[in-house]
């Protein structure tokens, strides 16, 4: 269960835990150990069809293309009883978010939002597109919106962590 003592604990979530959210994943954890953050990063799917599953291949290479490696990523589910293991749940899309909104409940954490919210250039309320089953393009249009919404939350990471602290 998550404190406000420890590491920040975060998870990327999209639909099957082996495209988005593996991108998201492996961007946010470089971007977040360059700043020195003590922020824990991970990711995972609503459902339960890729578990034990590695990367999706067109992830993988979008992602060897920008110097970054996913082959360690093992895909999991998010259920509502792993949800209390985190601070913020950054869903990749709408239906996600509404997916993790019911496994939070009634409970006051942890904070569930969308990453393209954080996205300076982008509009409130956007979904990152699934590439599952499309082209390279798919992977790139991905790896762009996850690198720019990831920068704006980095941002804001050190505010979100100090409302932690205060309760």
């Amino acid at each position: 269960m998550s404190t406000a003592t420890g590491p920040y604990r975060v998870s990327m979530v999209c639909l099957g835990n082996i495209c988005r959210s593996p991108i998201a994943e492996v961007v946010l954890r470089g971007m977040v150990e360059a700043e020195g953050l003590d922020v824990v990063v991970t990711s995972a799917g609503t459902g339960p069809w890729h578990v034990g599953d590695p990367v999706d291949p067109g992830s993988a290479a979008v992602l060897a293309e920008h110097g970054l490696d996913a082959s360690q990523h093992v895909a999991q589910q998010m259920t509502a009883r792993r949800v209390e293991e985190f601070d913020l749940l950054v869903a990749m899309d709408r239906a996600n978010r509404d997916d993790l909104l019911d496994m939070v409940g009634d409970r006051p954490h942890p904070q569930v939002v969308l990453l393209r919210d954080f996205d300076p250039d982008g509009e409130a309320d956007q979904s990152v597109p699934d590439p599952y089953g499309g082209g390279p393009g798919g992977f790139s249009t991905v790896y762009r919106q996850v690198e720019a919404a990831c920068a704006g939350l980095v941002a804001q990471l050190p505010a979100l962590m100090d409302r932690r602290a205060a309760g």
